[in-house]
């Protein structure tokens, strides 16, 4: 049996695994250099600033190559991350400063140029790391023609200007501007002979090594933005807080008032008809359509759940450090195939509970329901990515490794928590006993249909965290740099209480209409939440941001639905237990014949 001492385990179990990956993907380096030491530079990738999923290797377009191309080995999270390390054109040795050295003399021919002249257009942008700190630069420039205002002259950075920091033995800080006045002209089709340089200067900083990285998260969050950005939550918070008491003191008077009533009308006479949800309590405990549908559904939620908790708490001790490369990636593979356990478990000991017995379905059921929609959109945008021959394609080795990672350590963990499930002793609680035929429930409105009901449920939530939303998105889906984990845990913890809070009180006003349906309408009012954010994805991709072209869009919406979905059933689990919980408590306080 999974028991608590065995979740714990596997919570320190994930931390370091994921510690020891991360200490292997900084490398063996110490980080300290003496003078005309070699320090390592390495390209990355080169793409359009506003499509940031559509990244191609540095090479891709017509560089100097070095002498010698050396890739660099790369974790599973850095090549889920779309990252390509290659050894740069050139050489900055530390402490050596250069002025005006040639990298190469090339003839563009007159396919490079076309190359060129696109990249510049859609404003390419290349990322390289020195020493592990990453840097960018912008390939060249569009600038209006003097002559004629109505055309475009399309022009190619040639000089790059490196301003390195050191503090004793160590690199502190690297940045690279481009000469705007050493250009080539690429506007025409036609062969241009070119001559890229490079320029190094070195300045000694008291920045200690330490603490380095800090400059990346600092440089996004400003006093001045992180003032607005607190206030912001914290006013959201507040509202939602508000009204989230205002309908759960209003909720609480009312069931006590139903108390009195039904302890009053047993008092008086025991042949009144019942009404409200005192009258369906023969039919409340019924179980559910599509059992092990809803049992699997609850046993991924949970198990996202807990990969979120676990993300949460590798974030608040800081292990996502600003790039930190593929730190985010492999931390989500490694707990997802740690926590299908969990998944197992909760799902079989559910189906248990409800008197299932074709337990090998639901737990084939169980690890398909997340991984079955996020397995074929892969397939599709790992399609797209190859025809695009984007960095974003996964190479045939990692989709190996991620199929071993799922065939021998997800798949037997879903069983062996499955097996410990179905073993398990736990029975349903029901505080009433079921009756024989279900009740006829009575026509409702329009507006206490399933639908609506959904709508109503999923604003709350949303209203909690859409501010928060456009942070998350600008850092994923944009250049912005997410540090301030401690605000998004608390923007979580709201999420998971106003979702409670708001299904609780849609069961008991559906149960007081005497419908007695409400386990999978828990679930789906819960989830709700999941549809409003991807809402928000198609007002942030078309208002918000700038992002372009079929593979950026397909892998914006693709992955997003995904996310949604596992928000989705993260969320309906929540909102099932809180309205399973309230229901028990509900029907224990009365007395039911």
């Amino acid at each position: 049996m999974l028991t608590k001492p065995t979740v714990i385990r596997w919570l320190l179990v994930a931390l370091l695994v994921v510690y020891r990956i991360e200490e292997a993907e900084s490398g063996g380096s110490d980080h300290k250099y003496k003078p005309n030491d070699e320090v390592p530079i390495y390209a990355n990738k080169v793409g359009p600033f506003h499509n940031p999923s559509e990244t191609y290797r540095f090479f891709d377009l017509p560089f100097c190559l070095p002498a010698h191309i050396k890739e660099k080995p790369e974790a599973l999270g850095e090549i889920l991350g779309g990252d390509r390390l290659v050894s740069a054109p050139y050489k900055l040795p530390f402490m050596v400063e250069k002025d005006s050295e040639i990298v190469c003399r090339k003839r563009l021919t007159k396919k490079d140029v076309s190359k060129f002249r696109s990249a510049v257009a859609k404003d390419y942008y290349f990322q390289m790391y020195y020493d592990d700190l990453p840097f960018w630069g912008f390939l060249g420039k569009v600038e209006k023609d003097k002559t004629d205002p109505s055309e475009e002259k399309y022009y190619l950075f040639k000089h790059l200007h490196f301003e390195i920091r050191y503090n004793k033995d160590h690199v502190i800080e690297i940045n690279a501007k481009a000469d705007p006045s050493a250009v080539v002209d690429l506007t025409e089709d036609k062969e241009v002979e070119v001559e890229f340089m490079y320029s190094v200067k070195w300045k000694e900083t008291d920045v200690p090594f330490e603490t380095r990285l800090e400059k990346y998260s600092q440089s996004l969050s400003q006093p001045h933005h992180l003032e607005i950005h607190w206030f912001s939550i914290i006013n959201s918070c507040v509202t939602v807080l508000l009204l989230t008491g205002f309908l759960a003191t209003i909720l609480m008077r009312v069931l006590k008032n139903d108390f009195v009533k039904y302890a009053h009308d047993e008092e008086a006479a025991d042949d009144l008809e019942e009404t409200g949800w005192k009258y369906i309590h023969g039919d409340v405990f019924r179980y559910p359509k599509y059992k092990s549908l809803f049992a699997a559904a609850l046993g991924s939620g949970t198990q996202l759940f807990s990969l979120a908790l676990f993300i949460f708490g590798l974030a608040l001790v800081g292990v996502f450090y600003p790039y930190n490369r593929g730190a985010l990636f492999t931390a989500l593979v490694v707990i997802y195939a740690l926590t299908s356990g969990i998944a197992g478990y909760t799902a079989a000991s559910f189906y248990h509970q409800l008197e299932g017995t074709n337990w090998v379905r639901n737990l084939l059921l169980t690890g398909c329901l997340f991984c079955g929609p996020l397995f074929l959109t892969f397939c599709f945008l790992n399609t797209v990515a190859i025809a695009y021959t984007a960095t974003a394609a996964l190479p045939f080795g990692t989709i190996v490794v991620i199929v071993l990672i799922w065939t021998l350590v997800t798949s037997p963990l879903l069983v062996l928590g499955g097996i410990a499930g179905k073993n398990s002793k736990a029975e349903f609680q029901a505080p009433v006993r079921t009756t024989k035929f279900p009740r006829e429930i009575p026509p409702l409105p329009w507006y206490r249909k399933t639908v609506p009901q959904m709508a109503m449920a999923g604003f709350l939530p949303f209203s909690a965290i859409y501010i928060e939303l456009y942070y998350i998105f600008a850092s994923v889906w944009g250049h912005r740099i997410y540090t301030i984990y401690s605000i998004l845990f608390i923007v979580f913890i709201i999420l998971l209480i106003v979702t409670a809070f708001i299904t609780v009180a849609l069961t008991y006003f559906q149960l007081a209409a005497e419908d007695h349906e409400w386990w999978w309408r828990s679930f789906l009012c819960g989830g709700s939440t999941g549809v409003f954010i991807y809402g928000y994805c198609l007002y942030y991709y078309y208002e918000r941001s700038d992002m372009s072209g079929f593979m950026q869009t397909s892998f914006f919406f693709g992955y997003m639905a995904c996310i949604c979905y596992g928000f989705f059933l993260m969320l309906g689990m929540v909102g099932f237990r809180a309205a399973l919980f309230f229901v028990r408590h509900m029907y224990r306080s009365i007395k039911c014949e």
